[in-house]
């Protein structure tokens, strides 16, 4: 009972529809389809086989692509089965101090010689080898691709992408097209993947932004496409993935030591991503979304909702573009 309450509240029009709009609007007919939230349950499914495709491609496509670069597989020596330094180290830390490692050699009856080597072998094993390193920035790479080029087969012949007044035409009441439902299930998928291996992927100092990224990302998807947003959306989206193919070749190159390709590489994803995420994406996404849509309609909750979604995305943007200058200048500037 609680939840059918929440639920009819949660769906109601004036939440995700302009005024006088129903969902019965958006039911299907003369063998035109909408979307449904319904639809988005096909993205979980997608993901799981996301995880096993991805397991056969750094398999058969990524290691061996990084042997050829000279990257060669670490096989680090496990230190000596010991309980209380593994909990030492689990649940208290990884770098014990003097007193720390003179009381374990007590308890273990070892000498602190042994305590201190046990440690750092821990620690080595801990560390992720530039194998692992390659065949996930590899992984990325194969799918940002495959989703920019499909990106560009789904939308090179729309109007909408030519014609911003196009997008608004007729909203709420654009049916769906299956190069747009594929396109949007692709790149939720995706993100959905990313999230379930994140426990085997490498911990980065940037895990909890990674975490937020990758739900935000889907919570922008779900929302846009709920609302009915799909033309606006596919635009959102194949304006950030064009800069990342940059950004995971140079990874790469980077893990392969190929110092000078992976430079080449940050420089060309620098600019592409200065033209689509600092140009493009306020002066054309935003002025779509933003002011184009007020020529048809009242501002409506789902309309400013959006929109606080891009703009905090936009303040994302400047943020990593501060990080990218620095690293630009420590490229053109420092050795």
């Amino acid at each position: 009972r609680m939840f059918q309450t929440f639920k009819e509240w949660f769906w109601r029009e004036r939440f995700w529809l302009p005024p006088t709009i129903k969902w019965s609007d958006l039911e299907d007919h003369d063998g035109l389809v909408f979307v449904k939230p319904s639809h988005l349950y096909m993205t979980i499914p997608f993901a799981f086989g996301l995880l096993i495709i991805r397991y056969f491609f750094e398999k058969f496509v990524a290691i061996p692509l990084a042997k050829t670069l000279g990257i060669k597989e670490i096989v680090r020596k496990n230190p000596t089965p010991n309980t209380v330094l593994e909990n030492f180290f689990k649940y208290s830390t990884r770098n014990p101090s003097q007193t720390d490692i003179y009381g374990l050699a007590k308890k273990c009856n070892l000498t602190e010689r042994q305590v201190e080597r046990w440690f750092r072998s821990r620690r080595n094993q801990e560390r992720p080898c530039r194998m692992k390193k390659f065949r996930e920035a590899c992984w990325r790479f194969a799918f940002y691709l495959m989703l920019t080029a499909a990106g560009v087969a789904f939308l090179y012949d729309k109007p909408w992408v030519y014609d911003l007044w196009e997008v608004w035409n007729g909203y709420p009441k654009q049916p769906l097209l299956p190069s747009q439902y594929w396109y949007y299930i692709l790149e939720m998928s995706f993100y959905w993947s990313l999230i379930f291996s994140l426990g085997s992927d490498i911990k980065r100092k940037d895990y909890l932004a990674n975490v937020i990224h990758h739900l935000a990302a889907i919570s922008l998807m779900s929302f846009s496409w709920c609302s009915n947003y799909i033309r606006s959306g596919t635009l959102v989206m194949i304006v950030h993935d064009v800069a990342d193919i940059w950004l995971e070749s140079a990874k790469m190159f980077a893990y392969a030591g190929w110092k000078q390709t992976c430079n080449a590489l940050f420089f060309i994803f620098s600019a592409v991503f200065f033209v689509s995420r600092l140009i493009i994406f306020p002066f054309w996404i935003l002025y779509c979304t933003l002011i184009l849509p007020l020529h048809y309609l009242e501002p409506f909750f789902s309309y400013v909702f959006l929109n606080l979604q891009l703009m905090v995305l936009q303040g994302l943007h400047l943020y990593w573009c501060f990080f990218i200058l620095k690293m630009l200048k420590r490229c053109i500037f420092t050795k």
